[in-house]
C-alpha cells in the first residue's frame, strides 16, 4: 500500500443495493468506532469551538449516515441547557432510515435524504460540519464542497477526518479483522485510511477553495479537526 497519494478505490459502502440490516450493524459500529477512538470527541470540540456562548443554535451535518455524531451534539446541548435544532443530509436513504429511529434526534432533527449540493436553506444554519464524510470524494469534489460549506454556514463550518498513515491502516485492519460483524467495516476502515489526508493535502485544498485563515489540528486516533469561523 503506497501512503503518499490518496486512494480512490470505492468503498463498499459507497455502492447501490446494500441491506437494511447490512447498512443497521455498520451504523452501530462506526457509533462504537467513534466512541472508543475518540471521533465523537473531535466533533465535540470543533461544535463547541463554534458555538462558543450561543444558547440557541442550528446545526447541519452533511453525510450524515446514522446521525451519531449528531446524538453526541445533542446529548451535550441537553447537558448544557442549550436548544439545539438539527439537519442530518445523506444521499443514503437507509442511512436516513437508522438515524430516523434514534429517540435523541426525533424532536430536534430535521432529515433530508438528497445529495448536499442540492439542499437549499431558507435561513443558513449556524454551523456546517462532516466527520468521515470528505475522504468518500475526490479533490476537485473536495473544493467544491469546502465552498459550498462556506458560503452557506452562518459562523462557520469543521471537518472531522481521516489521517493518511501507514500505522493507522494496519492497526484498524487488525481491529475491525478480529471484532467486527460488518463485512462493510471490515473492508472500509482501512480503505478510509487509505482514502484520507495528510496536512498538506488539506493545504492544497483550502487554497484552491480560496478559503484563508483556518485552523488544522492532529487528534489522536490519527484524524485531524480543520475549523473555518
Amino acid at each position: 500500500m503506497n501512503f503518499k497519494n490518496r486512494s480512490y478505490e470505492k468503498e463498499l459502502l459507497d455502492g447501490e443495493g446494500i441491506p437494511f440490516a447490512d447498512i443497521a450493524q455498520t451504523m452501530r459500529e462506526l457509533n462504537t468506532i467513534n466512541t472508543l477512538l475518540g471521533g465523537h470527541a473531535i466533533t465535540l470540540e470543533g461544535f463547541k469551538h463554534l458555538a462558543k456562548d450561543k444558547t440557541n443554535i442550528t446545526v447541519c451535518e452533511i453525510g450524515c449516515g446514522g446521525g451519531d455524531n449528531l446524538v453526541a451534539i445533542v446529548k451535550y446541548c441537553k447537558e448544557n441547557q442549550i436548544k439545539i435544532h438539527c439537519i442530518g443530509i445523506d444521499y443514503n436513504s437507509e442511512c436516513i432510515a437508522f438515524a430516523k429511529q434514534n429517540e435523541f434526534l426525533k424532536d430536534c432533527t430535521d432529515f433530508i435524504c438528497s445529495d448536499y449540493a442540492q439542499v437549499y436553506f431558507e435561513t443558513n444554519p449556524d454551523i456546517i460540519f462532516s466527520s468521515l464524510f470528505c475522504h468518500h470524494f475526490t479533490d476537485e469534489a473536495l473544493i467544491f464542497q469546502l465552498k459550498w460549506m462556506k458560503q452557506n454556514a452562518a459562523s462557520g463550518f469543521f471537518i472531522n477526518d481521516l489521517q493518511r498513515h501507514w500505522l493507522a491502516y494496519y492497526l484498524i485492519k487488525i481491529l475491525t479483522h478480529l471484532f467486527s460483524k460488518s463485512y462493510l467495516v471490515k473492508n472500509d476502515a482501512c480503505l478510509s485510511v487509505a482514502r484520507g489526508f495528510k496536512k498538506t493535502d488539506w493545504q492544497f485544498l483550502f487554497s484552491k477553495a480560496g478559503i484563508e485563515q483556518f485552523q488544522i489540528q492532529w487528534k489522536w486516533a490519527f484524524r485531524y479537526l480543520i475549523i473555518k469561523d
